[in-house]
């Protein structure tokens, strides 16, 4: 009789994980987090809007537009500079929303355009 076969040599080879040992892509997940990080921007711009409205002075329009540039340029790169998949989708929708707002609002909601407030 002969011997039975021996079995494959290295790691096992599951349906997530693709040949010769490479992990598997997180395309998906980036961009399903680029959205979330994106609506998370706009969330927290509306608030910060609305506080900065609520005290209806310069300065807190300045505050207001130095607190949005540096959460949404600031962590955002942070987020990317950090290199992990989760990271990189939150801190590219982050600056996605940031500018964004900036280009439809014409700077009025990110403080970029103060001329519009008077």
């Amino acid at each position: 009789m002969p011997p039975p076969p021996e079995p494959p040599q290295g790691p096992p080879q599951g349906p997530h994980q693709e040949p010769h040992g490479e992990p598997p892509r997180r395309t998906g997940l980036v961009v399903g987090l680029a959205f979330a990080g994106f609506f998370g921007y706009l969330v927290v711009n509306v608030i910060t809007g609305l506080v900065a409205l609520a005290f209806e002075s310069e300065v807190a329009f300045g505050v207001a537009a130095g607190f949005l540039a540096l959460f949404g340029i600031g962590l955002g790169l942070v987020f990317v500079l950090l290199r992990r998949s989760w990271s990189i989708g939150l801190g590219l929708g982050f600056m996605i929303g940031w500018a964004l707002t900036s280009i439809v609002t014409a700077g009025f909601c990110t403080g970029l355009n103060p001329e519009l407030y008077a």
